[in-house]
């Protein structure tokens, strides 16, 4: 059976930072803020798409090792046409990542949780492949906000890419069990309508007790 996430955003691709110019910029712009960056990082970007965030990344980092990981090679021939070409652009799944284990100081996903169907697994190859000290930044949907609430609603019924999107309480659980402890978790608006929420998780150095490693330390922010 053919990928619906796949066959969807084929034909999306050519059109897609025109048509979502506003919420891409939003929300890319809102991510960076949130990324622990040094100029010479290595970073993942998980459901890059047409390769928005690692365009902006590029411009500002220059010497950064930037890699992207998407399951729409339409929306990557976009991405490589906007891009330096230094970028490691690969075809793949968030639960079955094609590097090596502690390649990465940051992994990113921007907007792309919500079409996970097995986010556990996800996670825990997200940690994988980051280095100890290093971070996962997660932004989506925050289903506290009634607009994408009723929004998760209907694509549930009538979209069969979407999976789900969470409640702030509801992703930090998540979190938990996927064996993340020391986790960063604020959640905001983008517009009086739509908000988002961003996950900043770390891997403690020299841990060897989860995802996360160290006791539980979870900051909690909400921002109407």
């Amino acid at each position: 059976m053919a990928d619906p996430v796949v066959a969807e955003y084929a034909k999306a691709a050519e059109r897609y930072d025109e048509k979502w110019a506003f919420y891409v910029e939003a929300t890319t712009r809102e991510t960076l803020r949130r990324m622990p960056m040094t100029p010479g990082a290595r970073v993942l970007d998980v459901g890059c798409g047409t390769g928005e965030l690692l365009r902006r990344l590029r411009a500002k980092y220059p010497e950064a090792m930037l890699a992207g990981l998407d399951p729409v090679a339409e929306m990557l021939a976009v991405a490589k046409d906007k891009l330096s070409g230094k970028e490691d652009l690969r075809v793949g799944y968030a639960d079955s990542l094609p590097w090596q284990a502690a390649t990465f100081d940051v992994v990113v996903s921007c907007n792309m949780f919500h079409y996970i169907t097995h986010p556990i697994e996800a996670l825990h190859e997200m940690a994988r492949v980051l280095r100890p000290g290093g971070a996962i930044v997660l932004t989506d949907w925050c289903d506290d906000y009634l607009a994408c609430r009723l929004c998760n609603f209907y694509l549930r019924l009538t979209n069969r890419a979407f999976y789900k999107t969470y409640r702030q309480g509801e992703c930090l659980d998540l979190l938990h069990r996927a064996g993340f402890t020391e986790v960063k978790l604020e959640r905001y608006k983008i517009s009086w309508l739509w908000g988002l929420m961003t996950a900043v998780l770390t891997k403690k150095e020299g841990r060897r007790s989860g995802p996360g490693g160290g006791a539980l330390n979870s900051s909690v922010t909400r921002r109407a």
